[in-house]
């Protein structure tokens, strides 16, 4: 039918612009917090866009039915705006027949958002932790950006100017080491990362360089200058990170007793069935009198949209402390929010106000 593959492609159009949007929004938040979180030394700058990706991955369950939400509603407003609607309507197809186009979709974002929920956002998270986990237990020199101090945890203070084309190859490097009896300074034209194989031990080996030892304020330092020196790197203590309940994979929550466990179990499997209930609160606030303009019914679809996210994350904060159980915090939010998506979708069928005291369209 005509109409129906001019719905799905609106659709699916607006889907995409409105999609790059919140995406490009959610990105540019966290990539904040990312770069500050690198120039602090928590994160390895490398893998910021990787951090970045895997986040973006992570909220996907949440970003995908607001999109789908808000594409319906700009679509569904502009053929109310400019009359399409009433000439559907006086050609016999109404609200329901609508409705019944939307089942598709309905069905398709739901598949994906459950396989988000379920698979790919653990996937995510877990993955995220690993790249963490493996920067905490890497060596010192692991998380040195060029142009910056960076202090590690054994005390040792480096300076890089800037990375050579090869790998492994520092240039400009200065290193100062604090101890009770002496400070320590080291310059070096050139450094690079060795390891014994004998060993194992790392060394940062610098070429070029001067070596100064003493007290500060006493006039006995000792300076060397070096064709080649040799610093052995201190291993950081290997960190085992407690993998999280949300980076692990749903089927082993099947099996944990624990209440947070619990509580992130029922928490995935509900996220997909907030798409059907947006999608006919996006059919039926589509449906609000023309006067009343495009941005009212965004203002309000969007209004709705977070009072039914927030009460959904209100009742898994109480569900994971124990005070509620999944039926009273999750899916009572779904039914009663179903139900009232539901009674305005009837009421607009009928032509009429989407609540009793509203005036009529």
């Amino acid at each position: 039918m005509i109409i129906t593959r001019t719905f799905y492609r609106e659709v699916v159009q607006t889907s995409l612009g409105v999609g790059l949007v919140i995406v490009s929004i959610v990105g540019v938040v966290r990539l904040v917090r990312l770069l500050s979180d690198a120039a602090d030394g928590e994160i390895p700058v490398d893998s910021i866009l990787m951090l970045l990706g895997l986040k973006i991955v992570f909220f996907l369950d949440l970003i995908i039915p607001i999109v789908v939400y808000v594409a319906l509603l700009m679509v569904i407003s502009r053929w109310m705006r400019d009359s399409e609607m009433v000439v559907m309507q006086a050609c016999g197809i109404s609200l329901g027949r609508l409705l019944r186009a939307s089942v598709p979709l309905m069905l398709v974002v739901t598949a994906i958002v459950a396989a988000v929920s379920l698979y790919l956002a653990p996937k995510a998270s877990a993955w995220s932790e690993q790249i963490l986990e493996d920067f905490k237990n890497q060596e010192e020199l692991g998380g040195i950006a060029p142009g910056i101090f960076h202090e590690s945890r054994s005390g040792i203070v480096y300076f890089v100017e800037r990375l050579g084309v090869e790998a492994n190859t520092l240039y400009g490097v200065f290193v100062y080491r604090a101890d009770p009896e002496q400070d320590t300074v080291v310059v070096a034209h050139k450094g690079y990362q060795y390891i014994d194989e004998a060993t194992g031990d790392r060394f940062l080996v610098l070429e070029s360089g001067w070596r100064y030892e003493g007290r500060p304020g006493a006039a006995d330092y000792g300076v060397m200058e070096f064709a080649t020196y040799a610093l052995r790197i201190r291993q950081r203590q290997v960190v085992k990170a407690v993998v999280g309940v949300k980076s692990r994979p749903t089927q082993e929550l099947m099996g944990l007793t624990d209440q947070r466990s619990f509580a992130e179990f029922h928490w995935r499997f509900s996220k997909p069935l907030v798409v059907p209930v947006l999608i006919l609160f996006a059919i039926s606030f589509g449906y609000l009198d023309v006067r009343k303009g495009q941005l009212s019914r965004l203002l309000w679809g969007l209004g709705l949209f977070f009072l039914y996210n927030n009460a959904l994350g209100y009742g898994h904060a109480l569900l994971r402390r124990g005070d509620v159980t999944p039926e009273t915090g999750l899916w009572a939010v779904h039914v009663v929010f179903l139900a009232l998506a539901g009674y305005m979708f009837i009421r607009r069928d009928a032509n009429r106000g989407l609540l009793p005291r509203w005036r009529r369209a």
